[in-house]
């Protein structure tokens, strides 16, 4: 018994100082968990933030598409679709082609994403997009921000700000999300790596290609 017990004080520990802590800065240098982005102003006094990042071999204008048209009813949220499908977030599987009628985005927009609506909060054609919730205390930012290395190279930070009621069954809740949060939006940044790289690519073949 006592066994069972120090097994799971071990295992509490290694998510708490670890697990979580990896999952807050994911694939991140130090200056991007500083780097302040378009909307990081929007909740006055944030609980928790995590920020997670990924290298592109591609120009800012060929993953801006894919963020844009993120969205239940539009392109899809390229993570896990059958999770997202199984939470009826997504009302179809994410599509690989870019949409033109969901290129345009301005602040006051509504994104449908499920059963939860997120409203476009800053949007800056290439640079940065950010989306917000407000619900019953919990304030959320969604927000992706677009940082050319050189002109193959992009890196996609993604950034996740929450204020959070301090009761009980918020602290709960939020241990559930913590990992489910990571685990999509990891997979939806990797995604959108692959997306924004076949795009490019499809680019150099034919010069005359264009989003219309």
């Amino acid at each position: 018994m006592i066994t069972i017990f120090l097994v799971i004080i071990a295992l509490g520990l290694f998510y708490w100082f670890l697990l979580r802590h990896w999952f807050a800065r994911w694939g991140t240098v130090p200056e991007e968990l500083t780097q302040i982005m378009s909307g990081d102003t929007i909740i006055a006094r944030p609980t928790d933030v995590s920020t997670g990042a990924v290298t592109i071999e591609a120009s800012p204008g060929d993953i801006w598409p894919w963020l844009v048209q993120l969205g239940s009813k539009r392109g899809g949220f390229y993570s896990y679709d059958w999770l997202d499908r199984l939470f009826r977030f997504l009302d179809h599987p994410s599509i690989n082609c870019v949409l033109p009628e969901f290129q345009h985005l301005a602040v006051g927009d509504i994104i449908d994403w499920g059963p939860t609506k997120l409203t476009v909060a800053c949007v800056d054609p290439s640079r940065a997009l950010a989306l917000s919730y407000k619900q019953s205390g919990f304030e959320w930012v969604w927000q992706f921000g677009l940082y050319p290395i050189d002109k193959d190279h992009t890196r996609l930070v993604d950034r996740g700000t929450e204020h959070v009621p301090r009761n009980v069954f918020w602290w709960i809740a939020m241990r559930i999300m913590e990992p489910a949060a990571f685990i999509m939006t990891r997979r939806m940044m990797l995604n959108i790596k692959k997306l924004a790289e076949t795009l490019r690519k499809e680019k150099e073949k034919n010069p005359a290609y264009s989003i219309s």
